[in-house]
């Protein structure tokens, strides 16, 4: 691990300071485990999530499998929401912490259109689902912990899709640019707000929805009464 981050000098433009993609390891070998491309997690996750599912219904009736999907869907988003918050946002100021940070989540917000390290590198991302699917397991038993586990594990790959796609696509649909307006605003306005990316209903849950702007009437309308 490098005893401090590699930052672009001043001389880069705005536009390639949030692009640059700087080292995270002084190993190359190690540092190229930090750089995934956004299709990895759709080759590991969706056959898991097909194979999770299928042994879940073998044994479950149609309804109960689905409650049981959605469920594990709902889990994740509230995982999500908290493990955003409370672990990627956990920003010790110095030593070991702080470059631990740097890596997990703090290089992001500082290179947020790095486009190979917006999703999860494998080497994090496959022992936290194995560590869910084994509490799954203990705690609900089998089949219903693998369609509960299915649920989950399609939560995170929407999850890291919508994360993805939020930083290098422009979303058309009323939702896809609310969801992109609230994640710029966590990135750029205030990073204490704004955790649940693909699920914002935990902010207003939790009281950290990003607070709206007024629109440009709105203000003109304000300035007025004054």
């Amino acid at each position: 691990m490098t005893d401090m981050p590699h930052r672009p000098t001043g001389a880069l433009s705005r536009a390639e300071v949030l692009r640059a993609s700087p080292e995270l390891f002084s190993s190359p070998a190690m540092d190229r485990f930090t750089r995934v491309h956004p299709a990895v997690p759709v080759i590991i996750y969706g056959p898991a999530i097909g194979l999770l599912a299928y042994l879940g219904f073998r044994d479950l009736s149609i309804g109960g499998g689905l409650l049981a999907v959605v469920g594990g869907y709902v889990f994740w988003t509230l995982v999500e929401y908290w493990f955003h918050r409370t672990v990627f946002h956990f920003e010790p100021e110095q030593g070991f912490g702080a470059r631990v940070h740097w890596i997990i989540h703090g290089v992001h917000h500082e290179h947020p259109n790095d486009p190979k390290r917006l999703v999860l590198p494998p080497a994090l991302s496959v022992p936290l689902a194995a560590g869910f699917l084994g509490l799954f397991v203990v705690v609900l038993g089998t089949p219903l912990a693998w369609t509960v586990c299915a649920g989950f594990y399609a939560g995170y790959l929407a999850y890291d899709m919508v994360h993805f796609a939020l930083h290098h696509r422009h979303p058309r649909s009323r939702i896809g640019r609310r969801l992109r307006e609230f994640h710029m605003r966590h990135h750029f306005e205030d990073d204490t707000r704004g955790f649940g990316v693909s699920a914002p209903w935990w902010d207003v849950v939790f009281r950290t929805a990003p607070r709206r702007r007024p629109s440009a009437s709105e203000a003109s309308r304000g300035a007025g009464t004054r």
